[in-house]
């Protein structure tokens, strides 16, 4: 099929607009290979260099990821059901498997996690929302989950160091019974969180640790745990790749819903 080049339109973004639609319509099937780019060339009339702009389009939109040297295939999307509202529920009581673990193993799907803890200067918005002085340093558990070897999300935990230098949340291991609890035993039981969600493109060091490709946007989502009196003993940060995760919330209380 020729591609007009009249009109205001680019030739390459008619091209990746028709491919568009076929990803959509089923055509090219999940984890399916597109026609080389050869073939393409000679189904649309164009130019080699033509058919790498649309596809550099559908790169850069996540929709297909090249597998070099094999060409361009549909993204395969199986997209982790991320609930914030279960933060508080109870632990697996498996020590080798923490929350996580136990859900998606029980999914069919290969999971497992890399735990690195250290001791830092926060960054100013963490510092911000723990109350820390100047000078005064928080300890980070820094977490990598995977589905099926995918770095599906990423997990950094800050306490205040002073809260938790003699115990287990130092250790880069995890804690079977989880850290809320430790925080509870030491006498900084958590009753409450806020929770805030920004949508925004990656840092670099985000896309590193999490193999992110062209044009794929994140969600932030920050919880800030407080104990009864309001003191704040824990900030998460979880950056989650918004081509592999659904954020799903379950909320009571809906009486009168849908009324403005």
């Amino acid at each position: 099929m020729a591609v007009s080049r009249q009109g205001r339109t680019p030739v390459w973004a008619k091209i990746a607009e028709d491919l568009r639609s076929k990803i959509a319509e089923g055509a090219y099937q999940p984890d399916t290979r597109l026609p080389t780019e050869a073939d393409l060339t000679a189904q649309y009339g164009v130019a080699r260099a033509t058919v790498r702009q649309a596809l550099t389009a559908l790169v850069n939109d996540g929709l297909i990821v090249p597998r070099a040297p094999r060409g361009y295939f549909v993204r395969l999307r199986q997209p982790l059901f991320y609930r914030p509202q279960q933060e508080f529920r109870p632990q697996p009581q498996t020590p080798e498997m923490d929350r996580f673990m136990a859900d998606h193993s029980a999914e069919g799907r290969e999971p497992r996690q890399t735990i690195d803890v250290s001791i830092v200067e926060p960054p100013a918005d963490v510092k911000k929302r723990l109350r820390l002085a100047d000078g005064e340093m928080a300890a980070v558990r820094r977490r990598i989950r995977y589905l099926d070897g995918e770095p599906f999300h990423t997990n950094d935990s800050y306490y205040p160091l002073s809260i938790v230098q003699d115990t287990e949340i130092m250790r880069p291991l995890d804690i079977a019974r989880g850290a809320n609890e430790v925080l509870a035993e030491s006498g900084h039981r958590q009753v409450r969180a806020l929770d805030e969600i920004y949508v925004r493109m990656p840092t670099p060091d985000e896309i590193q640790r999490l193999d992110l490709g062209p044009g794929t946007p994140v969600a932030c989502h920050i919880c800030t745990g407080l104990c009864e009196d309001g003191t704040p003993v824990r900030v998460v940060v979880n950056i989650l790749p918004g081509d592999r995760h659904v954020i799903v919330y379950e909320r009571g209380g809906m009486r009168g819903a849908g009324n403005e």
